[in-house]
């Protein structure tokens, strides 16, 4: 019986597994939202959620135990100096695990761990159906967006573009050829 034991073993040893847990919280530092297994995307959550509490922390101690984990010397910068300010105000919950379709391989349950609320990342990515449509649909027709004036002043004339690549031409270095023919 296993009553409160707690983790996973990922069928791997302890060093191989804290080794890969630390790659895997490395790439979702750096990355910001990486795919992995299910049980994998469980069980780094805990170690991705430590490491910015501990940028939160910020002191000499939260850096060196931090290190611990991180060997990417830029990631742990990016850590101390950009992702643990964004949580300053959040009490924990910085990952968000989002179950995805399955494997084709081996059908092993897929998962996207991501940080939470991150700029650009702010929404999480599921996979839709597809629409269904009828065979009857309508096609629409397209209204006019610009007038005639607008669209000419928008788009460039064939004049301005051979003045353009005229004046490129002329701006352009000698070739090596012209050079070495020279001398």
């Amino acid at each position: 019986m296993r009553h409160l034991v707690s983790g996973r073993k990922l069928n791997r040893s302890a060093s191989h597994r804290r080794a890969m847990l630390s790659n895997l919280a490395v790439s979702i530092l750096d990355k910001e939202r990486v795919t992995t297994t299910l049980a994998k995307a469980k069980e780094v959550r805990g170690v991705v959620e430590r490491l910015i509490t501990y940028g939160k922390k910020g002191d000499l101690h939260a850096i060196r135990l931090a290190a611990r984990r991180v060997n990417d010397e830029t990631v742990l910068k990016k850590l101390f100096a950009d992702i643990a300010p964004s949580y300053k105000d959040r009490e924990g919950g910085y990952t968000r695990v989002l179950k995805t379709e399955d494997r084709k391989g081996d059908n092993a349950p897929m998962a996207i761990i991501e940080l939470v609320a991150r700029s650009g990342h702010n929404d999480p990515i599921r996979k839709r159906g597809k629409k269904k449509t009828t065979a009857k649909a309508k096609p629409k027709t397209a209204k006019p967006t610009a007038s005639a004036p607008e669209a000419a002043e928008a788009a460039p004339t064939e004049e301005e573009v051979q003045a353009v690549t005229a004046e490129a031409t002329e701006t352009a270095p000698e070739p090596q050829e012209a050079v070495e023919e020279k001398t």
